[in-house]
Order: structure tokens, then C-alpha cells, then sequence
């Protein structure tokens, strides 16, 4: 916008004109130039922190409340974040204001669904956090400008521990205490049950539950107190605090009704033999030991499913004599007959064979090829 200062009165008019209001004049036209140059009324910093109220915080798609797709509030709507720069600083500050655990990983892309709706909007294109915040708001960013939700940023938090399996031989193997009014406690079998013991195993990040049982013996036995919950678990809840039940209360059993749960170990599953680590020949971790999938009734579904978990972007399913390209593998052969619906969130929750029961050989091993 230009202003043109205004001129001096006509030499006619100069007699009577007032210079006080002159000069008036002139510095009011000076000021407002400056103030309307280019930018400067109609446009804010690129980088600065949240102004006004502090923006809110979610995350969505995730297998509990703390991991997910970032989203942000503003003016009452939910939009995403660009993952330009995103990193564990950035996510560790949205950990720590969702009251979650340590962070994890941060994500980038479509790991996480349902996918982005195409008219949500991005918000932010850059956060610039330490990793000491205790909000997003506290951050700098930068707005968007150019992004599209192929790029929404996420996280992956620990859930707080409010569960633990301990004097057993392994950390998925123990004696179950969970943790009310902040003091630890052993759980009475009169509260317990097998479905209860599949959800501590989600919520702690193991494998499937095995058993659960009555224990223990002086050496493995609780000391501190006893929590009786009339809980109600399907099974299917992603924490303790999800099933239906009452409050806490100490109860009056003693610690021979101590309770044990096996899970088995945290499953993990990596592609070997390409390029790089989203291609190669699928292996899953059992017992301590990598071995290969066989592909009888493997499909693109599957596929989707492994390239999600390895946050590794779309899968490219190629022909199957591309994927022989990566050889076959050597030792196990844990999965067969995996049936993926493609919405799963790992691959453990296909079904599929009991662990090592196959009819297969290592020329039908799986390989996965991943956009990224």
C-alpha cells in the first residue's frame, strides 16, 4: 500500500492554514506507511511461539491413548501438524503434556488410521521444540505453508505404568502389581481372570497371554499390600483402566492368592536381505530366535499391515518373482496360513498357525517391498 504525504498548503493558502495541523497531518501519513508496508499488518512472524490461549493436544489412530496421529486445536478445530522437522524433541513435549510415558518414536506419514480426512486442515508446518516443554504452546513454529496429510506427523509414547509382571524370569513373566493411590500392590485371584491377564499383556507391550494362575511360592510372594478390584475385562481393552469395574479397595486375601501371568515375548518382526530396511524377507522374532513367514495365504492386506508396523509407508506388492529376488531364509519358519485384514495394527493380531506349525519349506518365504 503507498500513501502519498500530503503536500504543503498553496502558497495562496499558506497565510491562513494552521502549521500545528500541518505537521499533524504529515506524521499521521508517515506512521500509517510504515505500519501498512508490506507484510506487516497481514501477515505474523514465521517463527514465534503460540499467542493467546495455549493451543490443545491430541493424538489419534494409535492402539491406546498414547501414540498416534498429532492433532491441534485452534479456534476450536482439529488439524494436523507437518512432520518438517519433526523429531523425539517434538514428540517427547507431546508425551509429557498428554501424560504419557517417554517417548518412543516419532512418525511421520500414514501409520497411523483411519487416514486424515482431505478437508481437515494442516495447521502448523514446524514445531521447533527443545524437548524440555511442558506444552506444544511453549515451542516456536512456523505455520503452514506447504504440506499435505502423506506428511502428518505422529508419536509413540510408553503408557504410564500403572501395571508390572516382577520376579519372574523374564519381563513378561510374574507376579501381577498394579499401582493405586501411588503405592504398589499385588492382585487377590478372587479379582482375576484370564481375560484380565490378556489386556496386562497388551498394556505392557508383550506378546499374547499364556496363562495366568494363583502363585507363588515365600521367595516369589508380595509384601506390601493387597488390591482387590471387581473388574470386568472382555479382553480386548488397551489398559487395566478401560474394564468395567469398581474402585480399588485393600482386600482380605492373603499373598498365596498372589497372581501370575506369563505373555509371551514383545513381537518384533524386521525385512532382511534389501536395499534397505523396508524391503527384503519378512522374519519374526519368537523365543528369542528370527525366522522366516510362509506365504501360504499371504496377500496385500499382509502387506499393508507389515509396511504400517515398520512405519515404511504403502506396501508396493510386487510379483512374486521380484520378491524371490531376496532368497531364502535359514532356521525357523515360525508363521504359516497368515490371514490379514489389512487393518491390523501388528502383525500378531492376524490369525494365523500356532508359532512353528507350517507345511512349508524356505522357497515360500514372505518378502515385503514398502514405498519407503
Amino acid at each position: 500500500m503507498t500513501l502519498a504525504a500530503p503536500g504543503p498548503p498553496p502558497a495562496s493558502d499558506f497565510s491562513s492554514a494552521r502549521p500545528a495541523a500541518w505537521l499533524m497531518a504529515l506524521l499521521f501519513s508517515l506512521i500509517l506507511a510504515i505500519c501498512t508496508g508490506p507484510g506487516l499488518l497481514d501477515a505474523q512472524p514465521r517463527s514465534h511461539p503460540f499467542g493467546g490461549s495455549p493451543s490443545r493436544v491430541r493424538v489419534v489412530g494409535g492402539d491406546h491413548r498414547c501414540e498416534g496421529r498429532v492433532e491441534v486445536q485452534q479456534d476450536g478445530k482439529w488439524g494436523t501438524v507437518c512432520d518438517d522437522g519433526w523429531d523425539k524433541n517434538d514428540a517427547a513435549v507431546v508425551c509429557r503434556e498428554l501424560g504419557c510415558g517417554a517417548v518412543k518414536r516419532a512418525i511421520s506419514g500414514t501409520s497411523f488410521g483411519p487416514l486424515t480426512q482431505e478437508d481437515q486442515k494442516i495447521f502448523i508446518q514446524e514445531f521447533k521444540c527443545s524437548g524440555m516443554e511442558e506444552s506444544l504452546s511453549q515451542c516456536e513454529r512456523e505455520d503452514f505453508f506447504d504440506c499435505t496429510h502423506e506428511e502428518d506427523a505422529g508419536v509413540v509414547c510408553g503408557f504410564p505404568q500403572t501395571v508390572r509382571l516382577v520376579d519372574g524370569p523374564k519381563p513378561c513373566q510374574g507376579r501381577v502389581e498394579v499401582k493405586h493411590q501411588g503405592e504398589w500392590g499385588s492382585v487377590c485371584k478372587a479379582s482375576w481372570s484370564f481375560a484380565a491377564a490378556k489386556v496386562v499383556c497388551r498394556q505392557l507391550g508383550c506378546g499374547r497371554a499364556i496363562l495366568t494362575r494363583k502363585c507363588c511360592n515365600k521367595a516369589t510372594q508380595g509384601q506390601g499390600p493387597i488390591w482387590l478390584r471387581k473388574a470386568s475385562c472382555s479382553g480386548k481393552e488397551i489398559s487395566l483402566q478401560d474394564c468395567p469395574s469398581g474402585v480399588w479397595e485393600k482386600s482380605n486375601c492373603t499373598h498365596d492368592d498372589d497372581m501370575w501371568v506369563e505373555c509371551e515375548d514383545p513381537f518384533e518382526l524386521q525385512l532382511v536381505g534389501g536395499d534397505d530396511r523396508c524391503s527384503g524377507r519378512l522374519e519374526v522374532l519368537h523365543k528369542g530366535e528370527w525366522g522366516t513367514v510362509c506365504d501360504d495365504g499371504w496377500g496385500e492386506e499382509a502387506d499393508q499391515v507389515v509396511c504400517r508396523q515398520l512405519s515404511c509407508g504403502d506396501p508396493l506388492s510386487p510379483s512374486a518373482k521380484f520378491r524371490r529376488r531376496f532368497g531364502p531364509g535359514v532356521g525357523r519358519i515360525w508363521l504359516d496360513d497368515v490371514a490379514c485384514s489389512g487393518k491390523e495394527r501388528s502383525l500378531e493380531q492376524c490369525p494365523h498357525r500356532f508359532w512353528g506349525q507350517h507345511d512349508c519349506s524356505h522357497t515360500e518365504d514372505v518378502a515385503v517391498v514398502c514405498a519407503e
